[in-house]
């Protein structure tokens, strides 16, 4: 299948411990434990084949049981990579999961570190025929600013994802954005980092609706923003000069009600499905599209685990009766 999407990010192995509550600090507590596949670009990645988009997948693997696992696990998906090897551990993740879906993660970057822009630049001719260019802040950031260089020369529309929630994005890298991602603790930092805005992160989702579109334009002022929202779904703003006649400037999505028990990569959910709607359907009104994108994130959250937890776009049709473009 021709790639719509091209995702540039990292794979880790999931090491995941599933508690009653998180721990305090200082606190050791019994869980049960399971390890699989993940990592911020490769649930993506998955997220935005199995939404329906022809995908390829940038990144950087080791040579070691881990690597096997991403070369495997891609093959299965029908995802095209694009990999780096490296002397280097592939990366890893610990992540630890409490009975309400909420949880913690800590990353060892190991080969995802080794990413760089002069591999971009030796498999951008395998960006050719896609729409959309999504990346994440679990890699190199030159790495990124030059697939969103590639995507930007060949009239592709570039997805940041500004995550983790501490990770420098320079201005160069903003205004390669057509699209940002973050969510509430994400832009939170961001606004701090770039703006020099103290925002409350716990409050976002009740924020006045021009207050939060203010806030946005001050983040991506030539972008769309959107926020994910958690439970509250999402927030995106749009400037006022790419608006349609008669579009508003901001709209809110909101969640389906789902039985929630792993919220581990809803957010990988999000932005892969996003990618997909963006590039299978690019004329489709954005509150559609968003819809779509909410409804797969909620989905994956009913399942345990990131990457394979991802639905089918046959599951996301059977469950919410999706509108077609």
């Amino acid at each position: 299948m021709p790639a719509a999407v091209v995702v540039i990010g990292s794979f880790n192995v999931d090491h995941v411990w599933t508690v009653d509550r998180l721990p305090r600090p200082g606190e050791t507590l019994a869980g049960r434990y399971r390890s699989g596949p993940g990592g911020k670009g490769f649930n993506q990645a998955v997220a935005a084949r199995r939404a329906g988009a022809g995908t390829r997948f940038a990144c950087a693997l080791g040579r070691d049981p881990g690597a096997e696992l991403a070369l495997s696990l891609a093959a299965d998906e029908g995802i095209e990579m694009l990999a780096l090897r490296v002397d280097e551990a592939t990366g890893t993740a610990g992540i630890q999961v409490d009975a309400t879906g909420r949880n913690r993660i800590v990353i060892g970057a190991g080969a995802n570190a080794r990413l760089d822009a002069a591999h971009i630049g030796r498999v951008a001719d395998r960006f050719e025929g896609a729409r959309v260019v999504l990346a994440q802040l679990e890699t190199p950031v030159d790495a990124v600013m030059a697939g969103f260089a590639v995507a930007r020369d060949r009239g592709m529309a570039t997805i940041l994802n500004p995550a983790p929630a501490d990770a420098g994005v320079p201005d160069a890298l903003w205004a390669l954005t057509d699209f940002a991602t973050p969510n509430e603790t994400e832009f939170s930092m961001q606004l701090k980092r770039c703006c020099g805005l103290e925002v409350d992160a716990d409050t976002l989702a009740a924020e006045p609706d021009a207050s939060l579109h203010a806030l946005c334009r001050r983040l991506l002022p030539a972008g769309t923003v959107i926020v994910t929202l958690g439970a509250a779904g999402v927030f995106a703003s749009r400037p006022d000069a790419a608006l349609p006649d008669g579009d508003p400037a901001w709209l809110r999505v909101a969640a389906p009600r789902v039985e929630a028990i792993d919220t581990t990569g809803a957010g990988d959910a999000f932005n892969g499905a996003l990618a997909a709607a963006l590039s299978l359907a690019p004329g489709r009104a954005l509150e559609a599209q968003l819809r779509d994108a909410v409804r797969f994130a909620s989905l994956s959250t009913e399942k345990a685990g990131a990457a394979l937890a991802m639905p089918l776009r046959s599951e996301l049709r059977a469950r919410f009766a999706t509108d077609e473009a």
